[in-house]
This record gives structure tokens, C-alpha cells and sequence, in this order.
């Protein structure tokens, strides 16, 4: 599927730090080769600034179509709860193709933002009365395809969806999409493999939807599916949650989790933002990592993960775009550390030292852990072995002017955005130039069709 690929880049971030006069070869998508301190050939592909691709470990696709529409206050306040309703009620009317447009789109913009991979936790499954499809993946079928459209990395999660609350609490009638048994669900993750055959460098894992929606036969169901592949859930992450958790068996939900499962560093605990130290320490011993989405989190109001404690107990993070209010990474980063500063009222609280870079630093830990999140053991960042997804920056832009080395990361981080993205490569393949998809104007035209057909 992919020819080989060569790229040349004056500096580049490689997994032991920057270096100059670099030359990537890629074949089936992947570096076969690395060079450093090499002059450029004649004819060769030359860029100045390249970085590797970053993972969202966590998204719902289809809400991309809901950003903006939710910025009006309640008579009695709003929070994530009140959201959530609205969510519903958008939920109810997609249908397969509209699935497949509002994804594919939002891959895209992923993909100009400067992520190479998603991690879709993808718990619609039914159509809108809530009857399950002649063919049970028929959602998951249609994801897959948007990934295909866009060329982004797909790591699908099929989710186990089953109750309304904690104790197999009867669902709501607006949750009829979402919701299985375990065998149906079984079913689900079946059909979800035999979709991302076609997809190279594809991959499956499952996902709890939370401790709330499944019981823990069906949370232990889940985890047998998994096999070697990973495990993601939704946890901890409104305080309602956590009480209504203690009410239903005296534990909070981190806490819970913890004592009951065989946590290891298959497992991604989404949000986890109301974790106490206790928790902390388990999720760092146990080897799991914690997908944090600073954006949406902010947008309802969640709360603010202890991120430095967290990291300093030895924590791994990814990083979700969950929600998809914006697309875009250095946001997400930026958002990470400005919530960790206006919590602690400090600077550079994320830094991995005195006089580590906070770019960097931030960075690093969305590398790894976005691998980690999404395909466990593949190598992370621009090595030999490992997919050539690619980033490259605008040199010429004046917010990157006199910067070097790190100071390019903390610049296009905290003093830039998605606009000082130039080209991104995924598996090899030129998917973004000039700050723009290569399909945008398909995709666009799909996604506008669709959105409009929703709202009217």
C-alpha cells in the first residue's frame, strides 16, 4: 500500500533529543532507516523542523458535530450532567453515513492539528430506536471507513455499555443506542477486528464505558475480550460519580477498580481526575496510564487531575482530544499545564526539572504515553521500526524565529497553535500541507451535508 519514502529534515526530534541533518527512509510505511548528520541529496524532499506525530488517546468522534452548540446556561446552571442530556438528544438522530461523515472530518482535523493517531472509544452502536444493525459493527464498519478517508492511525475501542448507574441501575431511554449485553458486545469486538483488517496498521482494543455502566461480571467480561490488547474506561471523573460509586459499595471508583481488577499497563483510566494520593500510587504501581483531556475537561467543568503529583509518583499520561471542541495538540498540552499553574499558583509545573523545558517535557510524556494507550508495545517517536508519522513546522513563521532545539516545542506550545503546522506524514503518506488535509474540501463538503441534516 505505501512506496517508500524518503524525507530530509535540517532538525529533528528524535528519541534521544534533537538532531541536525537528518534523513528518514520509509518503506510499508514504516522507518527502515536513520541517518543523521547528512547532507541533503539532490532532488531530495527537505523540511526544517520535524517532531514526531502525537497520539488523542481518547475520542468521540460524532461530538465534533456538537461543538458550539452547547454554550447557552440552564435555568438552574449547567454542568456535565446537564451536557450530557444535550448530547442525547444529537445522539438520536445519526445515522450510519452521518457517523462516517462527522468522523471522517474530524479525523482530518486531528490530522491538521498534529495528531497522527486516535484512540475512538466508540460506544454508539445501534440505530436510533435502539435495534442493533443486521450487521452488529455496522457503526464501528463506518468508523473505520472514516479513518480510511482520512488516513489517520485508528486504534478503535469498542465499548461495553449496559446500565444506567452503579449496581446495574436500569438505563434511560435515551441511552437505548448505546446499550449490550456481554455477548452482543462480543459480537461487536468480533466485527471491529474483521473492519480494521483493511486498515493498515490498524488496531482494536475495548473499553468499559465506566464503572456506572457495567457490573463488575460484565466490567470482568470485558477484560477477557481484551486478550493482550488494551483496556480503556471512563473513571472518576465528576465527583457525583464518586459519590454515587461509594453509595453503591463503599469504595471510590479508582479505589474500587484497584482492589477488584488486574490492572496493569494494558489499561488507560480516562480523566481520573478526582484520584486521592492512595490512587495515585496504585495507578503508577500497577503500570496504567492515565488518559488525560485537559480541554474538554475544562469545557464541563470536571475538575483538575493532580498531574504533577501523579508524575512524580512515577505516573504515565496520554493525552485525549475526547469531546473534539478543538483539534488541536499543542492546545491540549498547553491546557494540561495552565490548569496545573492555576491550581498550584506556580509556573512550569510539569517541567521534568530545573531548567527542563516544559514543551519538552509535556511532550515526551504525550509521546510515550499515547503509544503506550493505543498499541502498547510498537516504538514510539521517529526510530527505526516505527511508523514514519511526521510533523513538521513552519521555520519561517515569526513565533519560531531565533528558536532552537526545545525552545521550538515550548514555542509552538505555549505561544502558538495548530496554524504553526506546515506537513504531516502518517505511515509514510504526505496526509496535511501547508496546514491543510489533503481531502479538506471532500471531507468538509460531507460533514457540513450531514450536520446540516442533523440540526434541521
Amino acid at each position: 500500500m505505501y512506496a517508500m519514502t524518503t524525507l530530509w529534515f535540517e532538525s529533528a526530534l528524535l528519541p534521544g533529543g534533537w538532531a541536525g541533518g537528518v534523513r528518514l527512509t520509509a518503506s510499508a510505511g514504516r522507518i527502515t532507516q536513520l541517518e543523521r548528520g547528512v547532507e541533503p541529496r539532490e532532488g531530495e524532499e527537505c523540511h526544517r523542523i520535524a517532531v514526531p506525530g502525537l497520539a488523542t488517546v481518547h475520542s468521540h468522534a460524532f461530538q465534533r458535530g456538537l461543538a458550539g452548540l452547547t454554550e447557552r446556561r440552564g435555568r438552574e446552571g449547567d454542568s456535565f450532567w446537564t451536557w450530557r442530556e444535550l448530547m442525547y438528544r444529537f445522539v438520536e438522530r445519526i445515522d450510519p453515513g452521518q457517523l462516517e461523515a462527522l468522523s471522517a472530518f474530524a479525523f482530518a482535523e486531528m490530522l491538521e492539528g498534529g495528531f497522527t493517531r486516535v484512540g475512538e472509544f466508540h460506544y454508539l452502536h445501534h440505530d436510533p430506536g435502539g435495534t442493533p444493525y443486521a450487521d452488529p459493527a455496522e457503526l464501528a464498519v463506518r468508523v473505520a471507513a472514516a479513518a480510511q478517508a482520512s488516513g489517520i492511525g485508528l486504534t478503535l475501542l469498542p465499548t461495553l455499555y449496559a446500565h444506567g448507574g452503579f449496581g446495574g441501575a436500569a438505563p434511560g431511554a435515551r441511552q437505548r443506542r448505546f446499550l449490550n449485553d456481554p455477548e452482543r458486545f462480543a459480537r461487536i469486538v468480533e466485527g471491529s477486528r474483521a473492519a480494521l483488517r483493511a486498515l493498515a496498521d490498524g488496531s482494536v482494543g475495548v473499553a468499559a464505558h465506566s464503572l456506572r455502566a457495567v457490573t463488575p461480571q460484565e466490567l470482568a467480561a470485558v477484560v477477557r475480550l481484551a486478550g493482550d490488547g488494551v483496556i480503556h474506561i471512563h473513571i472518576a471523573e465528576q465527583l457525583r460519580e464518586v459519590e454515587e460509586c461509594r453509595a453503591w459499595c463503599g469504595r471510590r471508583p479508582i479505589e474500587w477498580l484497584l482492589e477488584n481488577n488486574p490492572v496493569d499497563e494494558r489499561w488507560c483510566l480516562v480523566h481520573a481526575t478526582h484520584a486521592e494520593p492512595a490512587e495515585l500510587a496504585g495507578i503508577a504501581a500497577a503500570g496504567a496510564l492515565v488518559g488525560l483531556c485537559p480541554v474538554t475537561e475544562s469545557s464541563l467543568g470536571d475538575g483538575i487531575f493532580p498531574a504533577a503529583e501523579f508524575l512524580a509518583a512515577g505516573g504515565r499520561i496520554g493525552i485525549g482530544s475526547d469531546s473534539n471542541i478543538r483539534l488541536d495538540a499543542a492546545e491540549e498540552l498547553r491546557t494540561l499545564e495552565y490548569t496545573q499553574r492555576l491550581a498550584r499558583r506556580a509556573r512550569n509545573v510539569l517541567a521534568g526539572g530545573a531548567g527542563a523545558s516544559t514543551g519538552r517535557s509535556l511532550f515526551d510524556a504525550a509521546l510515550a504515553g499515547g503509544t503506550l494507550a493505543l498499541q502498547r508495545e510498537a516504538p514510539a517517536g521517529l526510530r527505526v521500526g516505527a511508523a514514519l508519522d511526521v510533523v513538521t513546522l513552519r521555520a519561517a513563521h515569526p513565533l519560531l524565529a531565533g528558536r532552537e532545539a526545545d525552545e521550538l516545542l515550548d514555542s509552538w506550545i505555549f505561544a502558538g497553535d495548530r496554524g504553526l503546522i506546515d506537513c504531516v506524514w502518517r505511515a509514510g503518506v504526505r496526509l496535511v500541507s501547508d496546514g491543510r488535509h489533503r481531502s479538506r474540501e471532500l471531507l468538509a463538503a460531507r460533514y457540513v451535508s450531514a450536520l446540516r441534516a442533523l440540526l434541521a
